[in-house]
């Protein structure tokens, strides 16, 4: 199961999933605008949480296309890539990154892949690409071909083979806003990143905006009820299969199509000013148990 540079870019462009190869690990890729396409990466590592996830570019300029970058983010772009150094940075284009990319917030994980064949693929697709690590959720980031095919190889429509992972660690994340924290250890060290950037401030609540990290999401300024079945005449109910409301995750109930329209639509909602939010129930399997993972942490009922 072993594919070119050609058959990746056409399933990323038809919002299939690939297997990508990175000198940190091999990436579970699909298109960063496609949020049904980024919902499917979800749902095949049967990932727990909606973490925000790094778009994967070619270079420098088309991550600029996507962040805002201060001449601190220019700094360590040129000091250490392409290579394994994350920048989170404020966004600039909000559709080039999906919302269930970015966890509904206004900063972008972006990197630009060290790896030959990713380095192929992003020049050929042209946009950015999120790819988090190929394993299913809870267990070892796959560093060889072979891992990545056995932990994901049945959701991927192309697989790249590019041998072993040269560095086996995830990504440093760095998060440049208004100060320059270390939100994620990985293969570029705190000494190197100081010795381009100074000292750095200590995570905090920054730390939710990392891949890797328990986040604390985009949370509406309405208040939010779950598992209704009925509005009353002040709230904003956003339905789910059988129960329609003033809008719908899915009518047809699909829950790839539900993660996909979440972040959205609570913000949708919540523009229209309602005392609350009420949401259907959804099924807590597959997806469902991130998106009610979401909604508890909406309606306050987790830290």
């Amino acid at each position: 199961m072993s594919h070119g540079v050609p058959e990746a870019v056409a399933a990323l462009k038809a919002g299939r999933l690939v297997l990508l190869p990175t000198e940190t690990v091999y990436g579970l890729a699909a298109d960063a605008a496609n949020a049904e396409a980024v919902a499917a990466i979800f749902e095949a590592k049967g990932r727990p949480r909606f973490n925000p996830l790094i778009a994967h570019v070619a270079d420098r300029a088309a991550a600029e296309q996507i962040a805002l970058f201060d001449t601190r983010a220019h700094a360590l772009a040129e000091a250490f890539w392409p290579g394994p150094l994350t920048i989170v940075a404020p966004a600039r284009d909000l559709a080039a990154v999906c919302d269930l990319a970015r966890a509904g917030l206004d900063t972008v994980a972006v990197r630009a892949p060290g790896h030959p064949l990713a380095r192929a693929v992003l020049a050929a697709f042209g946009r950015p690409v999120v790819a988090p690590s190929a394993n299913r959720s809870g267990r070892p980031s796959p560093t060889t071909f072979a891992d990545a095919v056995e932990e994901t190889g049945f959701a991927a429509a192309a697989a790249l083979d590019g041998g072993d992972c040269a560095i086996g660690l995830e990504s440093a994340v760095v998060a440049v806003t208004d100060a320059v924290r270390l939100l994620r250890p990985g293969a570029v060290t705190r000494a190197q990143i100081e010795a381009v950037v100074g000292p750095l401030v200590e995570s905090g609540d920054e730390a939710k905006r990392s891949p890797g990290r328990l986040a604390a999401h985009y949370a509406p300024d309405a208040p939010v009820r779950i598992n209704a079945r009925i509005a009353a005449p002040d709230e904003v109910l956003i339905g789910f299969g059988g129960v329609a409301g003033h809008m719908s995750l899915s009518a047809a109930g699909d829950l790839r199509e539900a993660a996909a329209n979440l972040f959205r639509m609570l913000r949708e909602a919540d523009r229209l000013k309602p005392a609350v939010i009420a949401v259907a129930p959804i099924p807590d399997e597959g997806l469902g148990e991130a998106i009610n993972d979401r909604l508890r942490r909406a309606a306050g009922f987790v830290g």
